[in-house]
């Protein structure tokens, strides 16, 4: 069962831009710029890092002073017995209707409130976690967009070996019919030949849709809109062996990793949360205050204010600070072991790239080998025919490990340079060294 961008959002993509009657010339590199800018998960990754920054913004907003200001023009009357002023008989009691301006400037800020100063800090730490995850996508969208280009290529690859391959079949089954007609074979070869020919065809039929779907892939991927044709300018590059040290890639993956800076930023802002929650067994201090000018009328008014320093002292608060306590330890052992568990994995990983790599080195040689062996097993079986020495059912065999031999070295050739790509994300650099990596180092 294939993901789809609900389950994997590196596979999906906002389409941009209108149709072109002709095919768009797309190299890899102009695939994987346009994914950086269009793939979804290069999309959900910025505007969490932009969600993070306004929790950020919001944390800061409790530290620093919130003044705020009001006009009010009212017009009252007052009964002095609701107020449970004594009233002697006779007297009045309801004064008004009367006017009321008041014209005020309101000030409050925490001058020590430690808890809100952690909250502030984490919020900081995990808007960093959340530009570092942005990068950590941007180097999985480069590793996404060249799998499924490279791909395409090796499809592209299978399409023109089987191509000529149709070719080939087509040749031997025509010199059969000659050879037969002339009365030197019977007549099996030429069927024989034919059910080749028949074969071959119907392979082409399916790799040439196997292709027509890899485009597909690729144009979900970057964001191309829905029906746009490409042409892929690229050829699959040619082997490049590179020379891998385990502890220098180890060293570049950490100090590049940016799902590691994360992890880290996470842990950091984990610990914040938990100095936070401690921090409300303490007192807190603050100031409160407002100025401004009240009277009957905005002309006839006076100055009044006021000013109040606030300590807040928790006494009991039900357990609730016990809990923030239990649930911040939770979140900082957690964010502890992600980070242990990532640094073992970036290890792994790199350990694992450095074997593909070597082996589909290897394995693209012995591939190399096998392909040049069995065209020249076709070219002699081809001329034992011709010259009657054999019939064609050794030309049939050979053209078939011909084509299992091209399948080899294509599946090879894309082994080696997917192992070098994925070599690349491990050490966290993929995004920054694709076309040397795809190239040679």
């Amino acid at each position: 069962m294939q993901e789809s961008a609900g389950e994997n959002p590196l596979l999906g993509s906002v389409p941009q831009g209108a149709v072109t009657a002709e095919p768009l010339k797309l190299s890899m590199l102009d695939a994987i710029q346009r994914g950086l800018k269009y793939n979804l998960g290069t999309i959900l990754a910025e505007q969490g890092s932009a969600f993070a920054a306004g929790q950020r913004y919001r944390a800061l907003s409790a530290l620093l002073p919130n003044l705020e200001g009001h006009f009010a023009d009212s017009s009252q009357q007052i009964n002095l017995k609701a107020y449970g002023f004594p009233v002697l008989p006779g007297q009045q009691y309801v004064y008004g209707p009367f006017s009321v301006t008041d014209i005020r400037a309101t000030v409050n800020s925490n001058v020590l409130n430690l808890n809100e100063l952690n909250r502030y800090r984490a919020a900081r730490d995990n808007e960093r976690a959340a530009q570092f995850s942005y990068r950590n996508t941007r180097d999985l969208v480069v590793l996404a967009v060249g799998y499924q280009y490279l791909l395409a290529l090796a499809d592209a690859s299978r399409v023109e070996s089987a191509e000529a391959q149709v070719a080939t079949a087509d040749a031997l089954y025509k010199q059969a019919v000659d050879h037969h007609q002339a009365g030197l074979v019977p007549n099996i070869d030429v069927l024989r030949a034919q059910v080749e020919l028949q074969a071959q065809q119907q392979r082409l039929l399916v790799l040439q849709n196997d292709y027509a779907k890899q485009l597909l892939a690729v144009t979900r991927v970057i964001g191309l809109p829905s029906g746009q044709k490409i042409e892929l300018t690229d050829r699959i590059p040619p082997p490049a062996p590179i020379v891998g040290n385990f502890d220098d890639d180890l060293k570049t993956a950490y100090e590049n990793r940016s799902d590691f800076k994360q992890a880290q930023a996470v842990l950091a802002a984990a610990e914040h949360t938990r100095s936070a929650a401690l921090a409300e067994h303490l007192p807190s201090l603050s100031f409160a205050g407002d100025y401004g000018v009240i009277g009957p009328s905005p002309t006839q008014n006076h100055e009044t204010f006021s000013a109040a320093a606030v300590v807040r002292v928790p006494i009991f608060e039900g357990g609730r600070i016990k809990g923030d306590v239990m649930q911040a330890d939770a979140q900082l052992k957690r964010a502890q072991a992600q980070l242990d568990d990532l640094r073992g994995r970036i290890e792994y990983e790199i350990r694992t790239s450095l074997l593909d790599v070597d082996a589909a080195t290897k394995q693209l040689v012995v591939a190399s080998s096998n392909l040049e062996l069995a065209r020249e097993q076709v070219r002699q079986s081809r001329d034992r025919f011709k010259a009657g020495v054999t019939d064609n059912l050794e030309v049939v065999q050979a053209q078939e490990a011909q084509a299992a031999a091209e399948e080899n070295y294509i599946a090879a050739l894309f082994a080696h340079n997917f192992a070098k790509l994925a070599l690349a994300r491990a050490m966290g650099i993929a995004e920054s060294v694709t076309k040397t990596f795809l190239g040679g180092r």
